[in-house]
């Protein structure tokens, strides 16, 4: 009998655990593992400022995001189904994209990348399908890249938005799926550079910024960043955006 009490008790504490909601005795997600809610409710009152970048810039909109509540409203393209952010990949893709992420809003500030992915190998120029052959050409050479850009700045400027060319952040040694040389993005850099000045474009130097904290921000063997490396970026980001709010306020 004693045996029998003991399982209707067991069968009992298990029918109360079966009743209880899914999150009840959950450990809740850390940061890093929840996932991230892109919707938000933009404030007319406020002006709008667009983000274009690749996954670097994904992963500091959000922040970014927080830090200009209630002085912006800060969009970045989203994938076609809306609930999740699009990577705008390299110059290729811009020239293909550009119309279709600007839309027809009034944007007071559009803070732009690209690099990345034009300078990362590929089995053939123009495509995304990455290797980590150094023999195979990048996405974009830099003749390519170079070309590429005066088209988008040339719509970009048609916007009448204040523009920030973003410099593409370094890449870590050893980074090779896909393959990306640390050696690359100055040149990459230094041909934007050249076009952004000649169209009077503001420039915010992530990669100089990032370049003497690596080991403190960046993940090894990789172009991506630590949390902590995110927000620092957001926080550059923001400022240089909030700058330029100010200057068209004025």
């Amino acid at each position: 009998m004693k045996t029998n009490k003991n399982f209707l008790l067991l069968l009992l504490g298990l029918g109360f655990l079966l009743c209880l909601p899914a999150s009840a005795g959950q450990t809740p997600s850390s940061p890093g593992e929840a996932k991230p809610s892109w919707d938000f409710a933009p404030d007319p009152r406020l002006p709008d400022v667009l983000l274009l970048g690749d996954s670097i810039s994904i992963g500091y909109t959000l922040d970014v995001r927080a830090l200009l509540q209630g002085k912006a409203n800060v969009y970045r393209p989203l994938n076609p189904d809306g609930k999740g952010p699009e990577n705008c990949s390299g110059t290729t893709k811009g020239v293909q994209s550009l119309d279709r992420w600007l839309g027809e809003r009034k944007w007071a500030v559009i803070h732009f990348n690209f690099g990345l992915h034009d300078l990362k190998h590929v089995a053939r120029p123009g495509e995304d399908a990455a290797t980590s052959k150094p023999g195979d050409p990048r996405q974009a050479d830099l003749k390519q890249y170079a070309k590429n850009m005066k088209v988008l700045v040339k719509k970009l400027k048609a916007t009448g938005a204040r523009l920030v060319f973003a410099t593409t952040t370094p890449v870590a040694p050893g980074t090779d799926s896909p393959l990306r040389e640390p050696e690359v993005p100055p040149q990459y850099n230094q041909a934007a550079l050249k076009i952004m000045k000649a169209a009077k474009i503001r420039i915010n130097d992530l990669y100089s910024f990032c370049a003497p904290q690596l080991a403190r921000l960046q993940l090894p063997r990789n172009v991506h960043f630590t949390p902590a490396g995110y927000r620092a970026l957001a926080g550059q980001v923001a400022g240089t955006i909030e700058e330029e709010l100010a200057q068209a306020r004025r």
